[in-house]
C-alpha cells in the first residue's frame, strides 16, 4: 500500500469511530487522524520503515496504530480495522474522499440514495444531477450544488506525488546509483530538479563511461518492482506507488547539456532553442552546434561538461533551474539582472511552529513541546522563532476562559525567553566558545477569519500576543469579493502582521479560494503586512507565481513550516523552493533578518 492509501484507510478507520460512537471514541478518532495527516506528509515509504524498524519515527503513529499496520504489511489486511468498519458501506468512505463531505454526510447520502458500489462518486454525481439529493432532508439546492461543484473539482484534480516524497525516492535511487563506482555524477531533472510543487514520474541523469554497466546496476534498485525497459543509455523501472523512474546516462564531457536538456522546462528550452536559432546554433541533450567560418553547409558540436560552460556559450549567465519557466529569465541572464535567490542559510527563524501547549484548539494540537522545538530551534541555527497555536475552539469557550488560556500561554512563554536570556548571556562568557542560539521565542497566535471577517478570540484577547496570524480555514466557496473583503477585515487588526498559508489550498485535495491580488498586495504594501509562505509539503503556498507578483510589487513575505511535530521543521527547505521560483532573494523574506532588525519591523 502507498502512504496515500494508509493514510486514506485510517482516515476511513477515523470515520468509522465517529459514527459509532463520537463520544466514546473521542480519543481515538483524534488519534487516527492525527496518525493519517503523518502518514501523508510522510517523505518515505511507510512499508519501507517498517521493513527497516523505524516505523516509530513517523509522529502519531503509536504502538496499537502501528501494530495494525504491521499486520497489513505482513498478511494484507487487519482484522482489527475489518472489525472496526463492519457494517459501514464501503460507498461512504469512497464518497469522503469528495471536499467538504465528512464522515456523517457520506453515509447518509450513501444509504439513503442507495448509492452505486461500483463508482460511488460517479453515481453521486448524476443523482444530484438529478436533483435527489437536494430532496434529502437537512439538505437543499445550496447543498447539491456544493457537491457537484466538488466533484467537478475531484475530477480535473490529477494526482502527483508532493515534493518531499518524490525527492526522497529520488535521493534513494542516487545513493544506489553512487553505489556503481563507475557513477561520476547523478542528479534528478525535470520538474523535480525545478522543485515545482507537485512531481509526476522522476527523472535522473548519470555522468559515466559506462552507460551499459550503469544501467544494469540502475535496474537491480532493490525497490524497483520491474523494468519497462533498458537500451544503450536509457532505463526505466517502476517502483512502489506505480512511480516510473527513468535514468539518462550520458559521457561526462556532455554532462552539462544532458543536465540542461531535461531539467527544462519545456517552455524555457523552446524559447532558448529560438534565441539560438538566431544566433546560428542548434541545441540538443549532446552540446552545441555550430555553422563553421566559411562552411555554411557544416556544423560542430561542441560539448560541455557543466551547465554552467553551457550557457556561457551561448553568451548567457547561469539561470538557476528553479527560474526556467519562460517567465522573463532568459532576458534577465542576457542584461545580467537574474535575482540572487534566497538560501537556506539567509534563514533566521521559523515564524509558524504549533507546540503541544494545550490551548484548547477546535484545530490540530502540535506534538512536541516548547523546549523541543527550541532544541530543534537551535540546531538549525535560528536566531528567534514564534509559537503560532491555533486560537483557542470559540464554540467550547467563553470569552474569559479564551482570554486565561491566552494569558497562561503568555506566561509560560515570558519564563522562557527569561531562561533563554540567561543561557546566552552565559553562553557569551569570555571563556567560552560562543554557539548560536535562539534569543527570543515570540508568543504568537494563527486566528480564523470567520466568514463575516471577524477574528475568532475577543479584542482584548491581543493583548497578550507579540503579533498574531490570520487565516482562512472554513467556508472556501465564497465569491471573490466577499473573500477578498473578509480577509481584508481579518488582517486589519494592527496585531495582525501575517496573512497564512493564503490560498487555504491543499495539493491533490482541494484548489485554492479565490481572492482579489491586486486588492490584497496593495493592502499589505500599505498596512505593512505580509503573507506567509506555508513550507507544509501539501500546501506550499503562496504558491510560486504569487510570490513573483508580490516581489515585483515589494510586497514582504515570510516563511513558516506550520510545524506540529519538530521533524517538520525541517521543512523549511520546500518554503525556500517555492521563494525561489518566486524569483525572491533574502531582501523579500522578513525572517532573513536579524532579531533586532526582525522587532523593529514588528512594532
Amino acid at each position: 500500500m502507498s502512504n496515500l492509501e494508509i493514510a486514506e484507510l485510517l482516515r476511513a478507520v477515523a470515520a468509522s469511530y465517529q459514527l459509532k460512537d463520537e463520544e466514546k471514541n473521542k480519543f481515538r478518532i483524534i488519534a487516527y487522524q492525527k496518525a493519517a495527516d503523518a502518514v501523508e506528509h510522510a517523505s518515505s515509504e511507510l512499508k519501507d520503515l517498517w521493513d527497516e524498524g523505524k516505523l516509530d519515527e513517523v509522529p502519531s503513529v503509536g504502538k496499537s496504530i502501528g501494530k495494525h499496520l504491521g499486520e497489513i504489511f505482513r498478511r494484507g489486511r487487519s482484522e482489527h480495522f475489518e472489525e472496526v468498519m463492519k457494517g459501514l458501506p464501503n460507498q461512504m468512505f469512497e464518497l469522503m474522499a469528495i471536499p467538504g463531505i465528512g464522515a456523517k454526510t457520506a453515509y447518509k447520502l450513501a444509504t439513503e440514495l442507495k448509492i452505486s458500489k461500483k463508482d460511488s462518486v460517479g453515481s453521486l454525481e448524476k443523482l444530484a444531477k438529478k436533483g435527489k439529493i437536494a430532496q434529502l432532508q437537512g439538505f437543499g439546492k445550496d447543498s447539491e450544488k456544493d457537491i457537484l461543484e466538488s466533484i467537478a473539482g475531484v475530477k480535473v484534480m490529477v494526482k502527483r506525488h508532493l515534493l518531499p516524497y518524490a525527492l526522497q525516492l529520488a535521493n534513494d535511487i542516487t545513493d544506489w546509483l553512487y553505489g556503481n563506482k563507475l557513477v561520476l555524477r547523478a542528479d534528478p531533472l525535470g520538474s523535480l530538479r525545478r522543485r515545482t510543487s507537485t512531481v509526476g514520474d522522476i527523472d535522473i541523469g548519470v555522468s559515466s563511461n559506462n552507460p551499459e554497466a550503469v544501467l544494469e546496476h540502475f535496474i537491480h534498485f532493490p525497490k524497483a518492482q520491474r523494468v519497462l525497459e533498458k537500451g544503450e543509455r536509457t532505463a526505466s523501472i517502476v517502483v512502489p506507488g506505480n512511480i516510473q523512474v527513468d535514468v539518462m546516462v550520458q559521457s561526462p564531457y556532455a554532462y552539462g547539456a544532458l543536465l540542461q536538456h531535461f531539467t527544462g522546462s519545456k517552455h524555457h528550452n523552446i524559447a532558448l532553442r529560438e534565441y539560438a536559432q538566431k544566433k546560428g546554433m542548434s541545441l540538443s541533450e549532446y552540446g552545441i552546434r555550430t555553422k563553421i567560418q566559411n562552411y555554411k553547409p557544416k556544423l560542430k558540436m561542441y560539448q560541455y561538461s557543466t551547465e554552467e560552460e553551457f550557457y556561457r556559450a551561448l553568451g548567457l549567465e547561469w539561470i538557476p533551474a528553479e527560474l526556467r519557466e519562460c517567465t522573463g529569465e532568459i532576458e534577465a541572464s542576457l542584461s545580467e539582472k537574474l535575482p540572487n535567490l534566497l538560501e537556506l542559510k539567509d534563514i533566521k527563524a521559523d515564524l509558524q511552529i504549533h507546540s503541544s501547549f494545550d490551548i484548547e484548539t477546535s484545530h490540530d494540537l502540535g506534538e512536541s513541546s516548547m523546549r523541543e522545538v527550541i532544541e530543534k530551534a537551535n540546531k538549525l541555527g535560528y536566531e528567534y522563532i514564534a509559537f503560532t497555536e491555533h486560537n483557542p475552539s470559540q464554540s467550547k469557550h467563553s470569552d474569559r476562559q479564551v482570554l486565561e488560556l491566552l494569558k497562561r500561554k503568555k506566561d509560560v512563554i515570558d519564563q522562557l525567553n527569561y531562561s533563554l536570556v540567561k543561557t546566552v548571556k552565559k553562553s557569551m562568557q569570555p571563556a567560552k566558545v560562543f554557539v548560536k542560539k535562539v534569543k527570543k521565542v515570540f508568543n504568537a497566535l494563527e486566528i480564523d477569519i470567520r466568514p463575516s471577517g471577524k477574528l475568532s478570540i475577543p479584542d482584548n484577547g491581543f493583548d497578550y500576543l507579540d503579533f498574531a496570524l490570520v487565516s482562512i480555514h472554513s467556508s472556501f466557496r465564497q465569491s471573490k469579493k466577499e473573500m477578498t473583503n473578509r480577509v481584508i477585515n481579518g488582517l486589519s487588526h494592527p496585531k495582525v502582521k501575517i496573512f497564512a498559508h493564503p490560498t487555504a489550498r491543499k495539493l491533490n485535495e482541494r484548489e485554492g479560494i479565490e481572492l482579489d491580488w491586486e486588492v490584497i498586495f496593495e493592502f499589505c504594501l500599505n498596512e505593512k503586512k505580509w503573507l506567509e509562505i506555508n513550507a507544509d509539503p501539501m500546501r506550499l503556498d503562496l504558491p510560486d507565481f504569487l510570490v513573483r507578483e508580490a516581489v515585483k510589487k515589494g510586497v514582504k513575505l515570510t516563511l513558516g513550516t506550520d510545524a506540529h511535530h519538530v521533524q517538520a521543521m525541517e521543512n523549511i527547505q520546500f518554503g525556500i523552493s517555492v521563494a525561489r521560483r518566486g524569483w525572491a532573494t533574502l531582501h523579500d523574506v522578513v525572517n532573513t533578518r536579524p532579531l533586532e532588525e526582525f522587532e523593529k519591523m514588528l512594532y
